[in-house]
């Protein structure tokens, strides 16, 4: 059975791999189409989301360093899953997303993995 410590940084750093994503494209929305110019690359260090990303993804990684020294990687790895769902969902409630039916019936799959994985 998982401790609660450890449930609880998983759900962090399930969080943290959200909003590394979200920030990533929020920042990369904001940008135009890639070029090899002076302009575009200063456009990506002034990027506040891009900036975010990045700090997400360094603390959801050092959180992952905690969690993987303490417990098996055969039961901790598959609880990332759930920043899948988290994602989903902030696609949908903050992107405004259009998620299909066949997309919702895979995170209630993953849900009921993820259920089967905690509690062994």
């Amino acid at each position: 059975m998982l401790q609660l410590p450890t449930a609880l940084m998983l759900l962090l750093q399930a969080v943290l791999l959200t909003a590394t994503q979200f920030f990533l494209k929020m920042g990369l929305d904001r940008m135009g189409n890639f070029e090899w110019t002076k302009r575009f690359f200063k456009e990506v260090f002034v990027n506040w989301p891009l900036a975010l990303s990045g700090i997400c993804g360094l603390g959801a990684m050092a959180l992952w360093i905690v969690i993987l020294k303490k417990n098996d990687l055969s039961q901790v790895y598959p609880l990332t899953s759930v920043s899948y769902i988290l994602a989903l969902l902030a696609g949908v409630l903050l992107l405004n997303e259009t998620v299909p039916l066949t997309r919702w019936i895979g995170v209630i799959i993953i849900m009921i993995g993820f259920y089967f994985v905690a509690k062994a």
